[in-house]
């Protein structure tokens, strides 16, 4: 035993592998430097109290940004299910590709002719993948609202002929292949489910204005704008003062919704509701705010894939410009916003398709060095067949760090502590800025850690087919980034 003592630790470690024919608790790769070695000891440590007995599958990798050197790997080159630290790959390589100053153009066309105070011809409304036009998550006026104010100041009394919707920028297809079913028919919520298209309007959501009426009946609901979603209200109002249990569902693809379930009799606020035609929906949209302008309309809707040709669009009226990209890939990693990484992934794709999204990703990723490409299935990570190991992200990191979009995309993650992000109740006291992640028995956080002597690490950990409650996983990880902030000890 004296002998033992003498040992250095990288020995030591060793021999108990040969004698118990097992690692470091969890599973951890030791190193050899002391303060790494005194890290690694530490995240054990944390990992062996909270999950010794439990059953749970643990993916980390920590990098040293200053050298490159790996200060902690446990399952590193394992893939896994990253849950929304996907989104971190999205929003790099859309900067990578189109610069933080990039902004989406959605027009509208004018083909015919004016007389007095009608329009006769085509307006063509022609988008290119915005997810910011007419959004709620990003404060700007309403551009529909705002181009039929313009049209009436001009004098503009009624508009007649076809309203054609050109959404052809991206290929069509709605949803990844690989989500869950439940997340369009069953969730159905403006962040759960919703339609990607070229031509997007107000995330794609439909507001139903929910009033609860007497005990016993049906509650009123009123969609804004009407006509796009068809309502079978089952549901009823109940005696209870508080407490709500109202559900919603629809068949795939369809713009039939069936409300069931209670409210209570106090009950008075807004659901919102994806659209599955968002094409259609952003031209209903634009009908209603020329007429709320006090403009008539008779005008026939057309989405210009239905046309074996599209007319000349004509002379361009309005032309919306969606705040700068790095505004964009800020929502979408602050607050997890699964349709704007749905819209980047299709609008950096080839074609304009997830498929492409998913090769244009992979592709980035091969020049950066990356090793060990993953599997993507989509832009948000709502997909289950995500594969993606820690290192892989950490690597990512490494590669943005220096990259010349490197001040936007660290601009884009949630600092610790940060109010109305996914990080506004963690980790408050440290100088942490990452990216969440979480699914059902999933969850996951990547990004960077600067620590008390001003040296930065980059890190991601991930948890899958956990048991027991996700809380104690977040703390896990979150007592492990404290562990991080530590300068070393040398």
């Amino acid at each position: 035993m004296l002998a033992l003592r003498t040992l250095s630790l990288g020995c030591l470690i060793t021999l108990l592998v040969l004698v118990t024919g097992s690692p470091l608790p969890g599973g951890a790769q030791p190193l050899t430097s002391s303060p790494s070695s005194a890290l690694s000891s530490e995240i054990d440590r944390i990992l062996d109290a909270h999950w010794g007995s439990t059953p749970a599958f643990w993916g980390i990798h920590v990098v040293d940004l200053e050298n490159g050197n790996t200060l902690y790997a446990h399952h590193a080159d394992h893939r896994l299910i990253p849950a929304s630290t996907q989104k971190l790959l999205t929003t790099a390589a859309a900067l990578d590709q189109l610069g933080s100053s990039y902004r989406y153009e959605t027009e509208l066309h004018f083909n015919g002719t004016t007389e007095g105070a009608v329009m006769r011809g085509d307006l063509t409304l022609r988008g290119s993948g915005d997810p910011t036009f007419g959004s709620t998550e990003i404060w700007q006026r309403d551009p529909l609202q705002e181009w039929a104010q313009k049209l009436a100041e001009q004098g503009v009394e009624r508009i007649e002929g076809r309203l054609i919707g050109d959404a052809r920028r991206f290929d069509g297809t709605a949803y990844p292949e690989s989500w869950d079913i439940g997340y369009v028919t069953r969730q159905a919520s403006r962040y759960i489910g919703t339609a990607s298209s070229a031509l997007s309007y107000s995330d794609n959501v439909v507001a139903l204005r929910i009033q609860a009426a007497a005990p016993g009946q049906p509650p009123d609901i009123r969609p804004y704008p009407n006509g796009a979603l068809t309502l079978n209200n089952e549901a009823t109002t109940s005696s209870r003062w508080r407490g709500n249990a109202l559900h919603l569902d629809r068949a795939f693809e369809s713009n039939t919704i069936r409300l069931h379930g209670s409210v209570a009799r106090s009950y008075r606020g807004t659901v919102n509701v994806p659209v599955t035609t968002p094409t259609d929906f952003a031209m209903r949209s634009l009908v209603l705010a020329l007429e709320e302008a006090g403009i008539e309309t008779d005008l026939t809707r057309v989405d210009a894939d239905t046309l074996s040709t599209v007319p000349d669009r004509g002379s361009l009226l309005f032309v919306s410009l969606s705040p700068p990209l790095a505004d964009i890939v800020a929502v979408i990693n602050k607050r997890s916003n699964n349709f704007y990484a749905e819209q980047l992934l299709r609008t950096i794709g080839w074609g304009g398709s997830v498929e492409g999204g998913e090769n244009r990703i992979r592709q980035f990723l091969r020049q950066a060095g990356v090793a060990r490409p993953p599997a993507i299935h989509d832009g948000s990570g709502l997909s289950r067949r995500n594969l993606v190991t820690p290192k892989t992200l950490t690597g990512l990191l490494q590669h943005m760090e220096n990259h010349p979009e490197s001040e936007a995309f660290r601009a884009s993650l949630a600092g610790s502590g940060e109010r109305n992000t996914t990080m506004e109740y963690r980790l408050s006291r440290y100088n942490v800025e990452a990216k969440t992640g979480s699914l059902r028995y999933v969850r996951a956080l990547s990004g960077y850690v600067t620590r008390t002597d001003g040296s930065r690490v980059a890190f991601t950990i991930m948890a899958n087919n956990y048991s027991g409650g996700a809380y104690r996983v977040r703390r896990t990880m979150d007592e492990i980034v404290q562990t991080l902030t530590d300068a070393p000890v040398l």
